[in-house]
Parts: structure tokens; C-alpha cells; sequence
């Protein structure tokens, strides 16, 4: 099971990452600092949401917590106005503690929680929506626009 959920969120974060053209596939630096803050803000928050869903798989949990802090570095928001511990993680342990049923999946698998798709349902929630309204700065703009490098002196 715990390979089946590596390999699922491997998925999806491909999925999320499908924003470079296929000819980019040999990148080796993240694609973050192209998309807009309000999307790094979002993608972020969903990052946030997979690390505790999966708190207990250490592997993915880790990997989820480390795109969370990579993704602060091409995000604009106003700190004051986040406080994330008191904005964010409250969010994402209302829509982890919803109750979602599927009898039919139930009786393949004892105990499934749909935590990735109670994750996904946050990513495009209006609640989402509004915190990024409020919290980020320029949401249209890009880590890439405001931080071109100078030209080096000849």
C-alpha cells in the first residue's frame, strides 16, 4: 500500500507539474518561479495538505513538507495577514477530517480515507480562493518578473 500511495502522489504532482511543454522533461530546477504567486500560494497550501494526510508515511510527508518550504521562496503573501498556522493548517485539518464514503472501494480496501481527493477538493475550493484574495501580493505576477537577473556590467 505504501508504494501505491508514493506512486499516486508521484502522479499527481506530475499532473500539477504538466504546465512545461514535454521538451522541458530534462529540467533540473523546479518550474515554480514561472507560475503566478496566487498558483505557488495554492500549490503550497496543497502540498501542506498531502505532507499531514500522510504524516505517518514518512517518505511522502517529507517530500510534501519540503516542496511546502521550497514553494515560500516563489510566493508572494503578506505575512502579516497569513499567519499560517493559524490560516492554513486550521483549512486543511477541516477538509482532512471530512468524511467521505465509497462502499464499493470500502470493501477492496479496510479503512481508505480519500485523503489525496479530500486534498484536491482544498485546492479548488472557494476557502482556498479567499485566503489567496486576501494573503497574496500581485497574484498575477511571477517569482520570474520581479527578480530578473541584472545584466552584468561589460
Amino acid at each position: 500500500m505504501k508504494i501505491t500511495l508514493v506512486r499516486s502522489l508521484s502522479l499527481i504532482l506530475v499532473l500539477f507539474a504538466s504546465y512545461s511543454h514535454a521538451n522541458d522533461a530534462g529540467r533540473t530546477s523546479p518550474q515554480a518561479g514561472a507560475r503566478t504567486y496566487a498558483q505557488n500560494y495554492k500549490d503550497m497550501v496543497l502540498a501542506q495538505c498531502i505532507a499531514t494526510a500522510y504524516k505517518d508515511d514518512r517518505q511522502a510527508s517529507t517530500d510534501a513538507g519540503s516542496s511546502v518550504t521550497a514553494l515560500r521562496d516563489w510566493t508572494n503573501y503578506d505575512w502579516d495577514k497569513h499567519a499560517y498556522d493559524e490560516v492554513v493548517s486550521p483549512l486543511v485539518e477541516k477538509y482532512l477530517a471530512r468524511d467521505y464514503h465509497n462502499p464499493l472501494a470500502e470493501a477492496e480496501i479496510k479503512g481508505i480515507q480519500f485523503s489525496l481527493l479530500k486534498c484536491l477538493d482544498l485546492y479548488h475550493s472557494e476557502e482556498l480562493a479567499t485566503v489567496v484574495k486576501h494573503v497574496v501580493i500581485n497574484p498575477m505576477r511571477t517569482y520570474r518578473q520581479d527578480n530578473q537577473p541584472s545584466a552584468e556590467p561589460r
